[in-house]
């Protein structure tokens, strides 16, 4: 059994990086970056609809509070969206959501719809991120 370096498994894998795994992780990234910029906005905008929701779940409806969480959201997913950055934008996104994940859960939601829902977005996140870069493929990849 030989040991191999992740610098190694990413020489290995680059020549399967394909048109259609760029397009893929795009797209899936794009609808992720898509709505955690539309959500960071409407943090900052502080629409009734988003003070409300904030309160329903018990989190102080400021807009000290909405605007910290609105600047936090769009620059881990400035991170995310630029390919120098993206692991640490992605590392970010991942802790913003599971914060997301357990303010629901605290507040005994749906489990399906609104607990989980931070998780089908990391997915998402990671799942864009492992389409479009090599390295990540490396580091988890999925054997048959």
């Amino acid at each position: 059994m030989t040991v191999t370096s992740v610098s190694e498994r990413v020489d290995a894998t680059a020549t399967r990086q394909t048109k259609s795994s760029l397009w893929a992780g795009w797209t899936l990234s794009g609808l992720i970056i898509a709505f955690c910029l539309m959500d960071g906005a409407m943090k900052l905008l502080h629409p009734q609809f988003v003070i409300d929701a904030t309160s329903d779940i018990d989190w102080p409806a400021d807009p000290t509070t909405l605007t910290a969480l609105g600047v936090i959201l769009v620059v881990c997913t400035a991170l995310y969206a630029l390919p120098r950055t993206a692991v640490l934008g992605a590392i970010l996104l991942t802790g913003y959501l599971g914060g997301a994940v357990a303010s629901h859960a605290r507040h005994a939601d749906p489990l399906l719809t609104h607990d989980l829902f931070g998780v089908y977005l990391g997915i998402l996140v990671w799942g864009g991120l492992w389409f479009r870069d090599v390295r990540i493929r490396a580091l988890m990849p999925f054997r048959g």
